[in-house]
């Protein structure tokens, strides 16, 4: 229910106490404008606001108070509008159809300031402007922290993707993403770039043997020698199941060949340092290197590792190859 404002001497300077838009400014600077001015009646669970109606109005709660949902009246409550705040500036300013739902989170009663009759009041009453300016900056802010909230809301989201729940290395869709964009770069610098294809020996006859916890353990600790032995800038994948996969940039196949080997040693445990090793636990693992030319992609290196790595599985196994 819309009516007619009604407002005498006494009331006015009631009605103006406690509304955020009104806070300091001299009744007899807008009373006139007041009385052009409607109240709204609004029963719980009435919209108010919604996306896609064009608003006219700017409202203030002088008792009761309003709900706010983002995308559905029945998405999780945003906010609560209590009395003296206000609503639908934003639209106003903006020229376009309001952003949220607003509904009666109880019987309320508001003020409704019609556009024209707000820049009316801006135009009589500078501190009236002043009451707006900082509402529309309060707004802008609680817009931002909701924009903020979301995108790392979002980076969780991408992080959990992209990120092996197991070991905490990056997934396949991480390679997916990151490898080809290195290798990409090397080729333009002239710079070599080598893969590494890792595969735990007999993984199969291991989870057989002592159970899929155990090889849960045991992948994990594998992640953790390799994430302990390659390089920070190097790109070390959980590529799926017991495999992994490493990109190293500026290392010729070569070489990698020979870091391959050293840390096939740490895992086995041949190196003798037990701290970094898995030597308590029978696993061990198989290597194949890849390195790049000026056209390899990374399904080339990909294909290219993984027929070195069946090379020295063939070997017999805890062995790498090139």
């Amino acid at each position: 229910m819309q009516e007619a404002l009604a407002i005498n001497s006494d009331y006015k300077r009631s009605l103006l106490e406690g509304l955020e838009l009104f806070e300091g400014v001299d009744p007899d600077d807008v009373q006139a404008l007041l009385q052009r001015c409607d109240r709204r009646d609004l029963k719980a669970g009435d919209m108010l606001l919604s996306p896609g109606i064009r608003n006219e109005f700017v409202y203030l709660v002088l008792s009761g108070s309003l709900n706010v949902h983002v995308g559905s009246p029945n998405a999780p409550l945003l906010t609560c509008v209590e009395p003296g705040a206000c609503v639908g500036e934003m639209s106003i300013i903006e020229d376009r159809d309001p952003s949220a739902y607003v509904l009666g989170a109880e019987d309320s009663h508001l003020l409704a300031i019609h556009q024209g009759i707000l820049w009316d009041m801006v135009n009589a009453s500078h501190e009236f402007a002043k009451n707006l300016l900082v509402v529309l900056s309060e707004r802008v802010r609680s817009h931002n922290r909701v924009i903020a909230d979301s995108y790392g809301e979002l980076r969780k989201f991408e992080r959990h993707a992209t990120t092996d729940a197991l070991t905490g290395l990056g997934n396949r869709h991480a390679m997916e993403d990151s490898f080809p964009r290195e290798i990409r770069r090397s080729i333009e610098e002239g710079k070599p770039v080598s893969l590494i294809m890792v595969d735990v020996d007999n993984f199969k006859n291991f989870n057989d043997r002592f159970g899929h916890l155990a090889g849960d353990r045991a992948l994990t600790a594998v992640a953790d020698v390799l994430r302990a032995q390659f390089r920070p800038h190097d790109h070390l994948v959980r590529y799926g199941g017991d495999e992994f996969a490493v990109l190293l940039p500026g290392v010729e196949p070569e070489k990698a060949l020979e870091i391959a080997d050293r840390v096939r040693q740490c895992v086995s445990g041949d190196t003798g340092d037990t701290e970094d090793s898995l030597i308590q636990i029978p696993i061990r693992i198989s290597m194949g290197v890849a390195g790049c030319d000026t056209s390899c992609t990374l399904e080339t290196l990909l294909r290219n590792a993984d027929a070195a790595l069946y090379r020295a599985k063939r070997a017999g196994r805890d062995a790498t190859s090139i």
